[in-house]
């Protein structure tokens, strides 16, 4: 039987032929994916973030839908409509691309908040509802949203309570000098993706969340996971602390993490290394703070002291 570690590290080694350096990232991408969560990915354009997301797809072997979020998208153009078939004389529903299993929405703040909040209901309840009428989506369903920053051209701010529903937020980044000339004279990033190997299947993946089930988490660290959660609830540079969902994402977030590093137990590390990913977008900063989330979330991680230091 493969054990999560062995999953795992098979899966980021064959995201990491098509993108290169970003091992971080990508093992963030699938705590995302094992938690049954989803995950945003903001960064500038061009820095490879549409290419990760269609080679963990790859991947895994999923159905694979992308919608190119714009102004003028439609609530109806995610979810689907009823046509009348003139040939059968009735209304028929036509699926949208929510109805696949891995959902790119590329650049998921460049389209209206009414279309935005379309997602809420499919990326919580794994359903959508048109005209009064409940169609539940696939298993595994994952969304997994790019958005360039908000002071780009073009942008509308994510509401909160559907930055709420992802379950991380991540930015790639620049590769290095050396990674990046590394990959001037390789294949079309395309083509590596085409030649990509499924290595993943729908049995693999429930055996491997089965066992992430198994992991322990103490009460020390329990307690330490609400230390920080309290700490973002009463902080002068926050308006709003993290939410209850948050809570348990990151104690989700921390089991898989331990499980993907061959342990069956959490330690605050664990805890520590996933928060800021898991919270700083959950948290709302005070008007005219000088700072971010990240930033103020490391220093409620520096503040708090984990419970090894008080045995």
């Amino acid at each position: 039987m493969i054990t999560v570690k062995e999953y795992t590290d098979r899966l980021v080694r064959n995201i990491s032929k098509v993108i290169v350096g970003k091992e971080d990232v990508i093992r963030q991408v699938v705590i995302c994916f094992l938690s049954k969560g989803h995950v945003l990915l903001e960064d500038l354009p061009g820095t490879g973030k549409t290419m990760l997301l269609r080679a963990f797809a790859r991947s895994i072997g999923g159905d694979f839908k992308r919608i190119q979020f714009t102004p003028d998208l439609l609530p109806s153009d995610l979810t689907g409509i009823n046509f009348y078939n003139q040939k059968e004389g009735e209304f028929i529903f036509r699926e949208g691309p929510l109805f696949s299993n891995i959902i790119l929405a590329d650049e998921i703040n460049r389209a209206t908040p009414r279309t935005q909040s379309a997602l809420l209901e499919a990326m919580e309840e794994k359903q959508v509802t048109v005209d009064g009428k409940t169609y539940k989506l696939a298993e595994p369903f994952m969304v997994m949203g790019t958005q360039n920053p908000v002071e780009s051209y073009g942008t509308f701010p994510l509401p909160e309570a559907q930055l709420d529903r992802f379950f991380m937020k991540l930015s790639m980044g620049y590769m290095n000098r050396e990674q990046e000339m590394s990959i001037m004279g390789r294949k079309d990033s395309r083509e590596i993706i085409d030649d990509l190997p499924v290595v993943s299947s729908p049995e693999e993946i429930e055996a491997v969340i089965s066992e992430i089930n198994k992991v322990t988490v103490s009460e020390d660290v329990q307690k330490y996971i609400m230390d920080i959660i309290e700490a973002t609830r009463d902080n002068s540079y926050l308006s709003t602390g993290a939410s209850t969902r948050g809570t348990l994402a990151l104690y989700r977030a921390s089991q898989i993490l331990a499980a993907m590093e061959g342990r069956s137990y959490v330690i605050p590390e664990d805890v520590k290394k996933e928060a800021v990913s898991v919270l700083a977008h959950r948290v709302i900063m005070n008007s005219g703070s000088h700072t971010n989330a990240e930033q103020v979330m490391e220093r409620i991680l520096n503040d708090i002291r984990v419970p090894l230091e008080t045995i």
